[in-house]
């Protein structure tokens, strides 16, 4: 699978055009959403809790272009819960966004 660390930007300009500022910010709003998804798979108290917050990701992702963070979420929603190398994974690809 690629990985296409400016797929992100990318999206974002062909949706609101040569905004930097706009952009920064729609960019922000998503690593802020990514990270409160990450917290809520941390958190789950039940496999499909956590799930259901992996899926929540893979959507995020997927809205975003961010295809590797997508592949991985979908890997979470279909592993076993509370897998730490997979939250690894996943805190691995948002670092390199």
């Amino acid at each position: 699978m690629a990985y296409d660390p400016g797929a992100i930007d990318a999206t974002l300009a062909a949706a609101v055009g040569d905004e930097p500022a706009l952009i920064a910010e729609l960019r922000e709003a998503f690593l802020d959403g990514v990270q409160r998804c990450l917290e809520t798979m941390k958190s789950a108290d039940s496999p499909d809790a956590w799930a259901s917050a992996a899926l929540r990701l893979k959507g995020l992702a997927a809205s975003f272009g961010a295809v590797r963070l997508m592949a991985l979420a979908t890997e979470a929603a279909n592993g076993q819960a509370h897998d730490g190398a997979i939250l690894r994974r996943l805190h691995r690809a948002v670092d390199r966004l």
